[in-house]
């Protein structure tokens, strides 16, 4: 096995053929067939069957996947190590939807025009779905919720804090104050699927005064979420971070603060040892968004009176 052969298999799984494998990689369709047949022969095993127009990976290809994963990533830090510490390379970060639309633009604009030879690819999941993908060398890092359940971070990862999130609780307009669960008039709760850590703490807060939703409806976007609430489905958790970038904002729904439950720090996490320069770059460019953040918050704070409510 070489690593050149191991980039074609996995690029082949990643753009689901090989036909898209060889735009990707600039290579002929037929020089990506030919390696993985050799790969295939060299290993004694096939690879991918071909179902319909698709190519599967068969069980020896889902064996062979997370180790070609592992070795393709310690090939890169072996070249970052020997490149005197200078960002460049692949990088590949998951974040939660909520991080990817209000934190990270900025932050990455900055550093896409600090580091032009680091090539960062970007992809959002659910905190549970982007730990498991650190876990298996799918991502190098990931912008995580603290889940609740802070065992599920093992002595595999290690993580810094880079953000503050304020969770509220989205209802539609005219309801009541909300101040502990059963003050909830809809029964409906309006969620992301299982592996979302704000899910797991309102799913915690209901447990904690005896309720639980009567329904969960799962959607894929806080825009669906939101709109949703606003037509009166059902009431949901966001960050109000996430509320704020709205069209026109919230005017639409009712926001209720949930005290210390709603304070879910961010953390950014990798896999300990699989260190680089460009994740070491990023981290940095992160806690400084994060310092003038909170400068900037403190500066505006001064400056609104307080009120009376």
């Amino acid at each position: 096995m070489d690593l050149a052969a191991l980039t074609i298999f996995r690029a082949v799984v990643r753009e689901n053929g090989v036909t898209r494998a060889a735009t990707k990689l600039n290579r002929v369709q037929s020089n990506v067939t030919m390696r993985i047949k050799q790969l295939e022969q060299q290993l004694g095993a096939e690879l991918f069957v071909r179902e319909g127009r698709r190519l599967v990976l068969t069980p020896a290809g889902r064996t062979l996947l997370p180790y070609a994963e592992r070795l393709l990533a310690l090939a890169d830090e072996a070249r970052h190590a020997l490149r005197e510490g200078r960002p460049r390379g692949r990088l590949a970060l998951g974040a939660m939807e909520s991080a990817a639309a209000t934190r990270l633009p900025r932050v990455l604009a900055g550093y896409h025009q600090r580091w032009p030879e680091v090539e960062l690819e970007l992809s959002t999941g659910t905190t549970g779905r982007l730990i498991d993908r650190v876990r298996e060398f799918e991502i190098d890092a990931a912008l995580i919720a603290t889940p609740p359940d802070a065992s599920v971070l093992t002595a595999d990862f290690e993580s810094v804090q880079v953000f503050d999130e304020e969770l509220v609780m989205v209802t539609p307009r005219g309801h009541r104050a909300i101040r502990a669960a059963n003050d909830v008039a809809l029964s409906t709760l309006i969620a992301f699927e299982r592996g979302c850590a704000y899910r797991s703490y309102v799913e915690r807060w209901y447990a904690e005064h005896g309720l639980r939703p009567a329904r969960t409806l799962e959607l894929g976007s806080y825009h669906a979420i939101i709109a949703c609430v606003a037509a009166g489905a059902g009431v949901a958790v966001a960050p109000r971070s996430v509320l704020d970038l709205l069209p026109g904002g919230a005017q639409d729904v009712a926001i209720h603060p949930l005290g210390p439950l709603g304070a879910v720090p961010t953390l950014l996490i990798w896999r300990r040892g699989h260190d680089s320069a460009a994740l070491d770059a990023l981290r940095e460019a992160l806690l400084a968004h994060a310092r003038g953040s909170t400068l900037n918050d403190a500066e505006q704070q001064r400056d609104v009176p307080l009120v009376a409510g």
